[in-house]
């Protein structure tokens, strides 16, 4: 399985919409192997990595948020790097250093852990904000700015990070600006009690994650994330996206509303997610199933409506309710 050297598709044609398919179906199938019963959150994470996005993984210790971002990266044949944000990491840990060499008698420049394919960060939110900024560049830009001289990421980039939401103590929030670089916020929760037993009867020999083997490509990984940017956006459904973000920005429980990438990220969301399902065009269904993931963790609420319960998940759940939803004709 994959493409070789120098071969390509014809983007947004049939072959275009069996290769994403193809690429989904070995993915999930490989990730599905260490990551039980988590079938529509790894689709979550595959809609963000076919996307070029970024995925932060939020939920409480021992779920699985760091087996599954070691799962996802493990099945790309892409460069992988791990780094454990400490209240104590420096920024130059992240992205690297100019060093002097004395055999040379010159200054060179040693890339940080920044510079893999494939980044986990984990448990972001322990590194001080200066640390954290320290990826904002990398994570918008795709590359990284170091004593005035810019340096290029590698291609297919893409930050995992997790985090702890229960634990604040030693922590430091991650601020909007870096959130909204987030494609995606999925939780994994808790499985239920015959999917535990199940678990341990799957780990009684040796855990799954050491039989995972790369399954994509790196060329095939970008010949798919260009195949979904041409899956077919009706303008009806564009109006769609756009209201949807539209109503939380002037909500009265809503302090700060969804932004314009957020806008963006939701729309390109919906074509990988069409294009996973072997669709050449994107239906509501695809919006809907993916507005709370794309949408929610860029809100921040009023106080108040906090106080009342609000969470910015229900409130978008809500907007989709109320929402009139287009009703579109394809030809078959």
């Amino acid at each position: 399985m994959g493409l070789r050297d120098g071969e390509t598709i014809i983007a947004g044609g049939v072959g275009a919409t069996e290769l994403v398919t193809r690429v989904a179906d070995a993915f999930l199938e490989n990730v599905g192997r260490a990551i039980v019963n988590k079938d529509e959150e790894i689709r979550l994470c595959l809609v963000t990595l076919l996307c070029e996005g970024h995925l932060l993984i939020e939920d409480v210790p021992g779920v699985g948020k760091t087996m599954l971002a070691k799962s996802l990266a493990r099945s790309l044949d892409c460069t992988f790097r791990r780094i454990q944000f400490t209240p104590d990491l420096l920024p130059s840990d992240v992205t690297g250093v100019r060093a002097y060499n004395q055999k040379l008698s010159e200054f060179q420049f040693m890339p940080g852990p920044v510079f893999a394919q494939i980044m986990l960060a984990d448990e972001i939110n322990r590194a001080s904000p200066k640390t954290q900024a320290a990826l904002l560049e990398a994570m918008e830009e795709r590359q990284v700015t170091i004593d005035g001289e810019t340096h290029d990421l590698p291609k297919p980039f893409m930050v995992m990070a997790t985090q702890n939401p229960v634990e604040y103590s030693g922590t430091f929030p991650l601020p909007e600006a870096q959130l909204d670089r987030f494609l995606m916020k999925v939780r994994l929760g808790y499985l239920s009690e015959k999917e535990e037993a199940n678990l341990l009867n799957q780990h009684k020999v040796e855990s799954p994650m050491l039989e995972l083997q790369p399954v994509v490509s790196p060329n095939e990984l970008r010949a798919a994330q260009g195949a979904v940017r041409e899956v077919f956006v009706k303008p009806e459904l564009r109006e769609y996206i756009a209201r949807l973000v539209g109503r939380t920005r002037g909500h009265p429980e809503v302090a700060l509303g969804v932004s314009t990438r957020g806008t963006i990220h939701l729309y390109h969301a919906s074509q990988a997610l069409a294009a996973i399902q072997g669709r050449s065009y994107v239906v509501p269904d695809d919006i809907k199933q993916l507005a709370e993931s794309v949408l929610a963790h860029r809100i921040i609420l009023r106080p108040n409506a906090e106080m009342q319960g609000q969470s910015a998940g229900k409130l978008v759940t809500g907007l989709l309710e109320r929402e009139h939803v287009p009703q579109l004709a394809y030809d078959a």
